[in-house]
């Protein structure tokens, strides 16, 4: 017999059959959790329940469930990811939690992640953004040595604060005006502190800023909840970066 307390929790979840289909709360128990259940296996351990009687199981979207990937995206009590600092969804435990509480459990909500289903929505945006300019040109061929371009450690330290950003978009679903300023700050200025990004700066900010207002992303109005959201830490001067970066190359 475990040693393990057990607890029994309420799940109150977002469930939408698809894109354009109504969606609505519903509530589930979840029973036999233990405080070292991930809560992505609680989810799994519910989700046996449902589909043992047969029932739709909730969709929700995980992969590597050690926090690099970026897919776990999910709003709980209100808060992406949970609201436990620098943790995403998947690195969420439940001794967090106590036998009887009631926990919410929602997607991402902004107009540029559409809900595809239940838990599961569509950040393909970010990609979108990536591809307007968040890379560098290069010719193809041997692997340059990795010391062949000399970098200050200051710079290198910089670019890699940056390049923490995992692009779940908890930024975006955190923000008042679901602004995506945060996570195309991060890839501006990871490049622009290199010198390998620089001959490519000024298109770079303004293609990647233009993409982002498409995509139906809103602007920064400095409420800093993406920096509170983040699991990673991303900073918010990584903002004010960009916005430098903007103005200069208004002048090029």
């Amino acid at each position: 017999m475990s040693d393990h307390k057990t607890m029994t929790l309420t799940l109150i979840v977002w469930r939408q059959k698809g894109p354009n289909a109504p969606g609505k709360f519903e509530t589930y128990t979840a029973k036999g959790i233990t405080e070292h259940h991930s809560f992505l296996e609680m989810l799994d351990v519910v989700n046996e329940d449902l589909i043992k009687s047969g029932k739709e199981p909730i969709v929700f979207d995980h992969d590597c469930r050690e926090g690099i990937c970026g897919m776990c995206s999910q709003v709980i009590n209100g808060v992406p990811h949970g609201g436990q600092e620098r943790t995403t969804v998947c690195q969420l435990h439940m001794r967090k939690f106590k036998d009887g509480d009631t926990i919410y459990i929602e997607p991402w909500r902004a107009k540029a992640f559409p809900i595809h289903k239940d838990l599961v929505v569509d950040r393909s945006a970010y990609d979108t953004i990536i591809q307007a300019g968040g890379y560098t040109s290069c010719h193809t061929g041997g692997v340059p040595d990795g010391n062949a371009v000399l970098i200050p450690k200051p710079d290198a330290d910089y670019a890699m604060d940056a390049a923490e950003c995992i692009g779940c978009g908890a930024c975006a679903a955190a923000c008042p005006n679901s602004s995506a300023m945060l996570f195309t700050s991060a890839k501006v200025a990871q490049l622009a502190a290199l010198p390998q990004g620089k001959a490519e700066a000024a298109e770079r900010v303004k293609n990647m800023l233009e993409t982002m207002q498409e995509c139906g992303f809103g602007n920064c109005s400095n409420h800093y909840e993406c920096q509170a959201a983040c699991p990673k830490g991303v900073n918010v001067k990584f903002i004010a970066k960009l916005n430098r970066e903007y103005l200069k190359s208004l002048a090029s």
